[in-house]
């Protein structure tokens, strides 16, 4: 298990986004529709709901991220359509995958529940990078410093404060692991601060294959 954090942190607070009417490109594997991901994530942040500090995940947007491409300002419309349809052509060849949801994931500045199987998912995280380097001679990103490790955010933190009580009050693990089937990754335009939420789909790309 990953080492927990001692205090929770603004994650905000020395983040560079971008301004009003600008937006950043982000490879996310949407799950709000899931009912099984909706349930965990009420589950979690209702247990949450008394703490200061924390921005809870809408659950309209409860999402993977599998790549930060980069700037509106230098990623244009048509090729944001060609990587849709190079992410689709990689994607036809990848069966959906069935994951689940259930270890609680703390980091300083954020809540999250982790995904598995990683293997299957790095699959796709691989197709939609490969189609990003394609279009715009670039890899994208993965967002922090660390290697990408799929996850589903369920509350960011706005304030310091200790961890622990957080901890406590939501525990390493839920009761009942969630499983559900992903079969598409999206592009979105985030427009302005991330916490503002304003996410515009751009188009998705269809895991097509076999088993």
């Amino acid at each position: 298990m990953s080492p927990l954090p001692t205090r929770m942190i603004n994650r905000w607070e020395n983040r560079e986004e971008p301004g009003p009417g600008r937006g950043t490109l982000y490879w996310h594997i949407l799950v709000g529709d899931h009912a099984e991901a909706r349930d965990l994530a009420k589950t979690a942040q209702k247990r949450l709901a008394g703490f200061q500090g924390l921005h809870m995940t809408p659950t309209e947007w409860l999402h993977i991220t599998t790549l930060v491409v980069g700037s509106t300002d230098e990623i244009t419309t048509m090729q944001q359509q060609d990587m849709l349809a190079a992410a689709s052509e990689l994607l036809a060849e990848i069966a959906p995958i069935d994951v689940t949801l259930g270890r609680i994931f703390y980091h300083p500045e954020a809540i999250a529940a982790e995904v598995h199987p990683i293997d299957p998912l790095r699959k796709i995280r691989n197709a939609v990078q490969t189609a990003t380097l394609k279009v715009t001679s670039r890899e994208g990103r993965t967002e922090g410093p660390t290697q990408w490790a799929p996850h589903m955010t369920l509350a960011y933190s706005e304030t310091e404060q200790p961890a622990a009580p957080l901890i406590t009050a939501l525990g390493r693990e839920l009761s009942t692991i969630r499983s559900f089937k992903i079969n598409e990754v999206t592009l979105v335009d985030q427009q302005g601060p991330e916490r503002n939420w304003n996410w515009h789909p751009v188009g998705s790309a269809s895991c097509l294959g076999h088993r």
